[in-house]
């Protein structure tokens, strides 16, 4: 990592709030570079707390273009942070007009061109995808970043039509404790205590939303950029990672958006900015790449950003499995269309006699974290026990040249099932010589969806039918004397919530089933295609001086962050995580910052309405020279019957020992499909 102290601009910062029509101001800090001359603005918008939660990762990125001639600025959502109104939901048209209106006022400052970037990972990302389908004029371009432009089936709430277990409950747990967070009085003066308070009538639970549309309705329509992508008008680089959950949108956008406008990046990344150095990398030079992005699209500067690839993705070679990689081995390619001719469909045919396929219900605790965020134990160790409850089918590489992939693999099974209600989950796997089972992507289907994620329709009992689905994209290079593997199981818990009768299974007919794997012939396979073949290559990872949080020392051991616990007499699993999201820290300004979370999975092996989820969240807000002391306790249960899902959410915010707020909410929810 280059860390940069000098720059071609001195910069300055000011805190700011932003009016919006109706009266709310949405908290705002800019960096500007210090000229007599207006200059374009960046915006990263999202709900995660500028003074606390994402101030490092701030400080890393906007200063820096600041020293590089924009004006860069970070901005709360309403109802989080220090600005104004109450929190909504996570597809809430009212947070999308507030950041038009916050474009619009931007735009229009004396020191800004009136051209305008966006930017962000996750929630900022999307937000950026959504803001420029609404097509304010002065946004220009953006930079999306592991986000979604199809919130039902590639977000955080269902995958293949089935509830997401763990990230549904997950996330709306954290998204609780976020909203119940109070104000910072050093930013938000003497009415922070009020302005807390009337924020905390308002929050509610958002898994209330999520559950009450099982399908791909309007709710989730109304969210989605894939609706319409000719609706988006600003230039898009779309961004992502083979270890980010999220990273098909980076493969849609560019097949969908014209080439004119449009250039996608897939590394081997997690959950994370691609220069932050956390694992797996390689990292890269983004902040230069996205300058480049910013200097062609609204300065008008020749940077040869758009002679690039219309896609580059980085093919992992194959390796071992681990819960973490510093780096992985591989290279960059470029294709300069998408769909690429040179990705060919290649079909496996499954082989031999009809098998019945009815995992255990634990099948899935080694599936790793649904979003890693480059965590020790984030991602999916060696597969051979999944394996061993799954049905498998394999395919030497032979030849004496590897098998390429890029792009999404797709299956197509034959299945007969004797209930109405099943989901089948589908792994590839890369099988070493010496056994060992390498995750590679993975796919879901709810059976009951596979007509179509806006409906559900019942399997007809003992009758066959043929499904297909895709899993996640993908680039990686099998190797001669290596297996590749198929494993299909009907359970996959956390990642997918069981349905009663679900644990009766189905059976899968090889005859009519086979996979298809996008294969991409390697460069060095052909004279031609060498010769062809774009270079990719990306400068080192550079970013401004970091804030200087500390970290407290602590004799205490940390506690696992991925804890498998059996219970053998009861045939029980539970599955205890620390998502280790931030511990305790210091700022420069004496903010004293803790959290600590729990997630509890767990679920009976051979019944589904066993699955239980529970989330604690415990935050403390700690000013000592202000004699500020503030404490968020929340508690997220979910658990499910045969006809609905229960949910119960708790919480208990205090100032020093006086409790402020106590609330509980008790929900049924009918279960109509997911």
């Amino acid at each position: 990592m280059i860390i940069r102290t000098e720059f071609p601009y001195e910069t300055t910062r000011e805190d700011v709030r932003i009016p919006m029509p109706g009266g709310v101001e949405l908290y705002a800090r800019i960096w500007r570079p210090v000229t007599d001359e207006p200059v374009p603005a960046l915006l990263e918008y999202l709900p995660y707390r500028l003074t606390d939660g994402t101030a490092p990762r701030d400080w890393q990125r906007h200063p820096w273009y600041a020293g590089h001639g924009y004006a860069s600025v970070r901005v709360d959502v309403r109802g989080h942070g220090c600005s104004g109104g109450a929190p909504g939901d996570a597809y809430d048209a009212r947070e999308l007009a507030d950041g038009v209106a916050v474009v619009e006022w931007l735009a229009a400052r004396p020191w800004c061109t009136g051209s305008v970037g966006m930017f962000g990972i996750s929630w900022g990302g999307s937000n950026s995808l959504r803001i420029a389908a609404l097509a304010p004029r002065a946004l220009k371009a953006v930079v999306t970043v592991c986000s979604t432009d199809d919130p039902y089936d590639n977000d955080a709430h269902y995958m293949g039509g089935s509830v997401l277990a763990v990230d549904a409950h997950a996330w709306a747990a954290t998204m609780l404790a976020f909203a119940a967070r109070p104000p910072d009085p050093l930013f938000a003066g003497d009415g922070w205590r009020e302005q807390w308070l009337a924020r905390l009538e308002s929050v509610e639970p958002l898994i209330h939303t999520w559950l009450s549309h099982q399908t791909r309705d309007d709710y989730w329509k109304h969210g989605s950029v894939c609706e319409d992508y000719g609706a988006i008008g600003a230039a898009v680089l779309a961004v992502g990672g083979w270890h980010d959950p999220y990273r098909d949108t980076v493969l849609r956008l560019v097949s969908h958006l014209p080439s004119d406008r449009v250039r996608g990046l897939i590394g081997p990344w997690s959950h994370q900015y691609p220069d932050r150095g956390l694992p797996p990398g390689p990292g890269i030079g983004f902040l230069q790449e996205t300058l480049r992005w910013w200097d062609h699209w609204l300065k008008g500067a020749d940077t040869g950003v758009m002679g690039e690839p219309l896609l580059r993705s980085w093919i992992s070679g194959s390796h071992p499995p681990a819960t973490t990689y510093e780096a992985l081995p591989g290279r960059w390619v470029g294709d300069a269309s998408w769909p690429s001719p040179a990705v060919t469909p290649v079909t496996y045919g499954l082989r031999g006699a009809p098998v019945i396929v009815a995992s255990p219900q634990h099948t899935g605790l080694d599936a790793g974290r649904f979003c890693p965020f480059g965590n020790d134990a984030d991602l999916p160790p060696d597969q051979r026990e999944e394996d061993a409850k799954s049905a498998c089918f394999e395919f030497p590489v032979e030849g004496g040249k590897p098998v390429e992939v890029l792009g999404r693999p797709q299956v197509t099974l034959r299945l007969r099932m004797d209930v109405p209600y099943g989901q089948v989950a589908a792994r590839l796997c890369d099988v070493a010589p010496d056994g060992s089972s390498t995750l590679v992507t993975r796919g879901a289907l709810n059976l009951s969806a596979r007509m179509g994620r806006d409906k559900a329709v019942p399997w007809p009992a003992g009758a066959y039918e043929d499904v297909a689905f895709e899993l996640n994209g993908i680039g990686h290079s099998f190797p001669p004397g290596h297996r590749i593997r198929l494993a299909l199981s009907s359970a996959y818990w956390p990642w997918i919530w069981p349905r009663a009768g679900s644990e009766a299974g189905w059976t899968v007919e090889p005859a009519g089933s086979a996979l298809t794997l996008p294969v991409r012939e390697a460069a060095a396979a052909a004279a031609a295609a060498a010769a062809a073949e774009p270079v990719v290559a990306f400068g080192a990872p550079e970013q401004s001086e970091p804030l200087g949080v500390v970290l407290p020392a602590t004799l205490d051991e940390p506690r696992p962050e991925r804890l498998v616990v059996r219970d053998v007499a009861r045939g029980t699993w539970r599955l205890e995580v620390d998502p280790r999201y931030g511990g305790t820290r210091v700022y420069p300004d004496g903010l004293e910052f803790s959290e600590d979370a729990l997630e509890v999975y767990e679920i009976q092996e051979a019944d589904p309405l066993s699955a239980r989820t529970r989330s604690d969240w415990r935050i403390r807000l700690h000013r000592p020279d202000l004699g500020w002391d503030t404490r968020v306790e929340t508690r997220s249960e979910i658990a499910c019957d045969e006809g609905g899902f229960l949910t119960s959410n708790e919480v208990i915010c205090r100032e020093g020992d006086e409790v402020l707020f106590h609330r509980t909410w008790e929900r049924r929810l009918p279960r109509a499909a997911g």
